[in-house]
């Protein structure tokens, strides 16, 4: 595909300009004139200032629009007191913020006290389960990183992942800023950097989830990718391959853009064949341990489907769960109405934020990662309302819009963003949470 952006529209900075093409450019686009100074050969002391200042855009619009959502999000709580009715771990407990503890959020902290015991027990008398539901289906790198957060800082295992979960959705943001921003512009990676806050699904990224950190790792990845720091790319594969399974999607993408780098020779051979060598062993190698651990090679997959009811089924239970919303059958199994409903919007405005995202001419690697990505949420038996949570990795999406509306001036960018902004708090948050089963 190729690389070069589509041209920008005039920014406060000028209109974007392009960098003559280069033999290597294959993996990724030019520069916008926009840009950080850090990145266009400046004095090191101004570079880090426009570094600073270009980042601190991004990362101040990020927690205004988080921080606007989190606030109708407890909100909401406390009006509907619904959650101290629930059983703790199923979006109950004795105080609002306990919430976001629960469902995944239990299982990863389970995992940092007492460590893994993978087991494939049979379970009787239960329609969608055949085994007992065990924790090593759950990736070991989060709960690693809540587990060091304790340790250091004398936190339980609350408050250590919700502070691993936070810093890693700010790192998220300024990763997806920087991809975005070479695609199209310092504009356009703010809007993205906000979009990632409020997008459907965003509710995981201040809560005991893993979202925020594999999202952090993908987006660093690709922008790694873009500008042919293979070894990096290759490392933060390796990386978020033990952070979930999804990163299958994430090591495909690097390694495919790799090995065309080592078809083209734009880059050598070592660095890119580094990258493409060390990209799957995370991801291999754990779920080899659990195979090992439980005398099956399969046994992590057997596991997922066994007690947890998920697996590659080329979307039919999509499709079903789909139609069966659709007629009024809200009698299926697993079906949550509102986040249900939530999640058809979002599957209609799917298909033009894919060819939002392909106008801006993409590279590669954000094409396949981002196609990779939405197959997995799609084409997998799994809790239908929970499709806006699941595309949330898809961050290249949020680029393709961004770039669409980075025409707008800043005064009409927040008034298009405000009242979103502050509805994620139900959209996003209580209704995945309290409405729903993220």
């Amino acid at each position: 595909m190729s690389t070069t952006p589509i041209s920008a529209s005039p920014e406060a900075s000028g209109a974007l300009a392009h960098t003559t093409p280069s033999a290597a450019t294959s993996t990724g686009p030019h520069r916008p004139a926009d840009l950080p100074e850090a990145w266009s050969g400046a004095p090191r002391g101004t570079a880090l200032r426009a570094r600073a200042g270009r980042y601190g855009a991004a990362l101040g619009v990020y927690a205004a629009v988080k921080a606007a959502g989190f606030a109708v999000f407890l909100g909401l709580l406390v009006y509907a007191d619904d959650y101290s009715g629930k059983a703790a771990g199923r979006g109950g407990g004795a105080r609002p913020w306990d919430v976001l503890g629960s469902w995944d959020g239990v299982w990863y902290q389970r995992i940092a006290l007492s460590g893994y015991h993978p087991q494939l027990i049979p379970l009787q008398g239960y329609p969608h389960a055949t085994l007992y539901e065990n924790s090593a289906v759950f990736f070991p790198l989060y709960p690693w990183l809540i587990r060091i957060v304790c340790a250091c800082t004398g936190l339980g295992t609350y408050g250590a992942g919700m502070l691993v979960a936070v810093v890693a959705s700010f790192a998220a943001a300024a990763g997806i800023f920087a991809v975005a921003a070479r695609l199209g512009g310092v504009r356009a990676g703010v809007i993205a950097a906000a979009i990632w806050g409020l997008f459907p699904g965003s509710g995981v990224e201040w809560a005991v989830y893993s979202d925020s950190l594999f999202v952090a790792l993908a987006a660093w990845s690709c922008h790694c990718v873009i500008t042919r720091r293979w070894l990096t790319a290759g490392l933060l594969a390796f990386t978020a391959g033990l952070g979930r399974p999804t990163a299958a999607a994430l090591i495909a993408a690097v390694s495919l853009a790799a090995l065309v780098a080592l078809v083209r020779r734009t880059d050598g051979i070592v660095r890119p064949l580094v990258a493409l060598l060390i990209a799957p062993w995370g991801l291999l190698g754990y779920i080899g341990w659990v195979g090992w651990k439980v005398g099956d090679p399969a046994g992590y997959f057997h596991l997922q489907r066994g007690a947890w009811n998920r697996y590659f089924d080329f979307g039919s239970a999509t499709a079903h769960s789909l139609l069966d919303i659709l007629v009024g059958r809200w009698h299926a199994w697993q079906v949550n109405p509102v986040p249900d409903l939530i999640a058809i919007a979002l599957l209609i405005a799917l298909p033009g934020l894919v060819v939002l995202l392909l106008r801006t001419r993409p590279p590669l690697v954000l094409v396949v990662y981002t196609g990779l990505t939405i197959v997995a949420a799609l084409a997998s038996n799994q809790i239908f309302d929970n499709i806006s949570r699941y595309l949330l990795p898809a961050f290249p999406l949020f680029i393709g819009l961004a770039v669409a509306l980075r025409r707008h001036s800043w005064a009409t960018l927040a008034g298009l963003l405000a009242l979103p902004a502050l509805a994620s708090g139900w959209y996003a948050g209580y209704a995945l949470f309290e409405l729903g089963v993220p």
